[in-house]
């Protein structure tokens, strides 16, 4: 089992941002460490807004504030001492997204198996994920993917930053 290989999950909130900033703080000085940044993207609902344009308007909106998010993810790490070609980023679109390139895309079903497919798929042996702290009850109706991915998770280690 190759320790050094990180996928860390990321959403764009402040607790994903901490997780980043925890895995480079751990091993930002040792070298060997490769590391994969992974959004799964979860389009807005159509029913807020009040046509397809306006819609469409805040899907883009949201792609390009994530696109800056892993950028700013990477920078963060590369500060704390781990090599720009030791790390990757891979956005990974929604297979409803207007914008979609359609290469790879996410059916939206779970992000936590998304996740999971993709740790599994490319080999990475550690997963970090920010947790959000939700409430129990805001567990049971609506799902933790950080809680998801600590029960379904198999032959890797997985790390949940508070």
């Amino acid at each position: 089992m190759d320790m050094k290989k990180i996928l860390i999950a990321i959403d764009g909130s402040e607790n994903s941002m901490r997780a980043v900033s925890y895995v480079g703080s751990i091993v930002g000085n040792c070298p060997g460490f490769r590391i994969k940044l992974l959004y799964i993207e979860r389009l807005p609902s159509r029913d807020f807004f009040a046509d397809e344009e306006t819609w469409l308007e805040e899907c883009k909106k949201q792609k390009e504030t994530m696109q800056e998010f892993l950028h700013k993810s990477q920078d963060l790490l590369i500060s704390k001492g781990i090599l720009e070609e030791n790390i990757s980023r891979e956005y990974i679109e929604s297979c409803q997204s207007p914008t979609a390139s359609r290469f790879k895309c996410s059916q939206g079903t779970s992000i936590a198996q998304d996740i999971l497919d993709t740790q599994k798929r490319e080999g990475w042996e550690t997963v970090v994920i920010g947790r959000r702290g939700v409430s129990k009850t805001d567990e049971f109706l609506f799902g933790s993917v950080s809680n998801k991915i600590v029960h379904a998770a198999r032959s890797c280690t997985v790390w949940v930053v508070q």
